[in-house]
């Protein structure tokens, strides 16, 4: 059979300016997308509407531009499998989220926990959620957490019963203890992780009907036909959570590339609070793209 075309894609989220370990990351996408003969997909990931700002889309645009990186498709430019932005997709979501409700691959969550806030970003190494002990998996009992808000003697006493905690239900993936996942990495290598030792059952759709980020990218993967992800390699035990949705979803997944991550002079990876090292700081102060390529 003929090897499908080659389709990478480029993954920002307008949360802040994209800094010199972006860039990096993303030129690596570039050429691996220029040595297969390919093409290069922007999706601009603005799920997080608490955070993400228009003044950061438009310099996503700019400075990406400006250090040298092209795309075939995108927010700007359109493309066959659009939307590229993740806040015009929410259908697309909803319909994968239903598909794992109805397969009884997740679970509702009445928890509140400091995780919930942070399931619409990715989960860099270092900030992954922490694992969740399961006190609402089914086999715990989530009824008799949800349903002291739901039944009959709650509802007549209004006094004691608070509406807004039962609409505060979170759905999380039913990941499957002690199973490892396992994968090989066209950067790192063999790879594999354990489920309920290194990750647990995490968030795929939030309460304020919003997709987490493990289920958003999978979706917009296959919907963009992407076969190859390229991101940092802060992001290995992302990959393991995401195989279990596609094959929860009966989907197969692309390939994966996992790169190593620029950091700064502790040795703590970049981040977008490194203004210094954005591409607009760099760009103010006359940094020549083709340079601080060859760092690379």
């Amino acid at each position: 059979m003929a090897r499908p075309p080659y389709r990478g894609r480029l993954a920002p989220s307008p949360t802040g300016l994209l800094h010199l370990g972006h860039a990096r990351t993303f030129w690596t996408a570039q050429e691996r997308a220029l040595a297969n003969h390919g093409s290069l997909i922007l999706r601009n990931e603005d799920l997080d509407s608490a955070r993400r700002k228009q003044e950061f889309v438009s310099a996503m645009f700019e400075d990406l531009k400006w250090f040298g990186l092209q795309w075939q498709e995108g927010p700007d430019c359109g493309g066959p499998f659009g939307p590229y932005s993740q806040s015009e997709r929410l259908p697309v979501y909803r319909a994968a989220f239903e598909k794992l409700k109805s397969s009884g691959a997740i679970y509702p969550c009445a928890c509140s926990r400091q995780d919930v806030l942070r399931a619409l970003t990715a989960p860099h190494a270092g900030e992954d959620e922490p694992i969740y002990p399961g006190t609402c998996r089914p086999e715990h009992g989530y009824k008799l957490q949800v349903e002291r808000y739901t039944s009959k003697e709650a509802l007549a006493k209004p006094a004691t019963f608070n509406p807004q905690d039962a609409a505060r239900i979170n759905w999380r993936f039913l990941a499957p203890d002690g199973e490892v996942t396992s994968f090989t990495d066209g950067k790192r290598g063999p790879q594999q992780f354990v489920a309920g030792k290194d990750f647990g059952d995490f968030i795929v759709w939030r309460h304020d009907d919003i997709p987490s980020y493990q289920l958003a990218v999978v979706v917009d993967d296959i919907a963009m036909k992407i076969s190859e992800v390229v991101r940092g390699e802060d992001l290995l035990k992302s990959t393991a959570r995401q195989l279990l949705l596609y094959r929860a979803l009966g989907l197969t997944p692309p390939e994966f590339f996992h790169c190593p991550l620029l950091t700064d002079g502790s040795g703590a990876r970049l981040a977008k609070r490194h203004d210094v090292l954005s591409l607009r700081a760099l760009r103010e102060r006359g940094a020549v793209p083709a340079e601080l390529r060859r760092g690379f």
